[in-house]
C-alpha cells in the first residue's frame, strides 16, 4: 500500500514528536499516588490566575479533630504508612562547608528527584521525620518520595543567616551531584524560608533547582530582584489566611508582582487556616508535580 504525501508528512511529525509527547506525559505524572483521597481531597472556593491562585476551604473541626486521634498530637492510623521508616536514616554529611545532620528518605544516589525541607525557628531534622503530627503530612512526603524513586533531606538547619544559607546551599550541590543533576525541589516553613531568600540570590545554587515552595514563610520584597526571579524559577507559596506570624497580604502582594513580572509562581490560601496550616495541609504531591520542571 502506497502513503500519500500528506500520510507520510504526518507520519514523519508523529515521530518526531512522539518522544517529546511521552516525556510529557510522563512528566506529568512525575510523583505518583500516595493516600491522595485523604490528602489531595480539597475543595476550591475560588480560583484565579488561570488556577495559579487558589482559596481553599480549611475547616478546623475537619481538618485537625476529624483527622487526628488526639488532637494537633497523632494522626489517625489511616492517614500514614510507617513502612517507609525502612529507608530512613539519620546522617552527618561532610559537606564543603562543614558537617550537617540531616534525615535521609529513599535513595542515597541516583534519585530521580529530590526534596530538601528546612524547618522554621526551635526545629530540627526530627520536625520533617515526624510521622504522627501535622496530620501525617510529612509522611506522606517520605512515601511519596521513596515510591517514586527520590530522595527526601530534612537537615537541621544551625541558623538561619549567611551561614545557615551556605549550609544548605552545599546540601543542594551535593543532592544534585548524587542525582547526576536530577531535579531538586527546596521547601521552606515559616522562618525557615530566610534560608529560600537566601538561595535565592545565589545564581549557582538557583541554576541547581528546579523550585521552591514555601509554606507559612515570611515576605521577601527584594525576592523580584533575585537570581531567582531572573531565571524564572518556578515558586509556589502556601499560606494560611489568618496567620498571626506572617500577615498572608503581605505574601500575596510578593505574588502579584512576580506574577506581574512573568514569573512562573503559585499561592495556595487555606481560608481561616493559621500559621501552622500550610506545613499540616499542602498538598505534597501537587507541590512536586508542578515544581519538578
Amino acid at each position: 500500500m502506497q502513503m500519500s504525501t500528506a500520510h507520510f508528512r504526518t507520519a514523519a511529525i508523529s515521530c518526531v514528536l512522539f518522544p517529546f509527547l511521552f516525556l510529557a506525559s510522563a512528566h506529568a505524572q512525575a510523583v505518583g499516588p500516595f493516600k491522595d483521597d485523604l490528602f489531595s481531597a480539597q475543595r476550591a472556593i475560588e480560583t484565579g490566575d488561570g488556577g495559579d491562585f487558589t482559596i481553599i476551604d480549611y475547616d478546623e473541626m475537619r481538618d485537625i479533630n476529624g483527622r487526628d486521634s488526639i488532637p494537633e498530637r497523632r494522626v489517625k492510623d489511616r492517614y500514614v504508612s510507617l513502612k517507609v521508616r525502612r529507608v530512613q536514616e539519620n546522617q552527618t554529611l561532610n559537606l564543603a562547608t562543614g558537617p550537617i545532620e540531616v534525615g535521609r528518605v529513599g535513595l542515597d544516589q541516583g534519585q530521580a528527584f529530590t526534596v530538601i525541607f528546612i524547618h522554621g525557628r526551635g526545629g530540627d531534622r526530627r520536625l520533617g521525620l515526624n510521622d504522627i503530627s501535622f496530620g501525617g503530612n510529612f509522611n506522606r512526603l517520605k512515601n511519596l518520595a521513596a515510591e517514586n524513586g527520590g530522595t527526601y533531606y530534612t537537615p537541621s538547619v544551625r541558623s538561619f543567616d549567611e551561614k545557615g544559607v551556605a549550609d544548605v546551599a552545599a546540601l543542594v550541590a551535593y543532592a544534585s551531584a548524587q542525582s547526576a543533576g536530577k531535579p531538586v525541589v527546596l521547601a521552606c516553613a515559616s522562618m525557615g524560608s530566610f534560608i529560600c531568600w537566601g538561595i535565592s540570590r545565589d545564581p549557582a545554587t538557583v541554576a541547581k533547582l528546579s523550585g521552591m515552595a514555601i509554606l507559612g514563610g515570611a515576605p521577601d520584597p527584594a525576592l523580584f530582584q533575585s537570581a531567582a526571579a531572573k531565571a524564572k524559577l518556578p515558586i509556589w507559596f502556601t499560606h494560611g489566611s489568618r496567620d498571626s506570624v506572617y500577615a498572608a497580604a503581605d505574601q500575596l502582594a510578593i505574588y502579584r508582582k512576580l506574577r506581574g513580572a512573568g514569573q512562573p509562581i503559585r499561592f495556595t490560601l487555606f481560608e481561616t487556616g493559621s500559621h501552622g496550616t500550610p506545613v499540616r495541609m499542602s498538598d505534597w504531591r501537587a507541590l512536586l508535580n508542578w515544581l519538578i520542571r
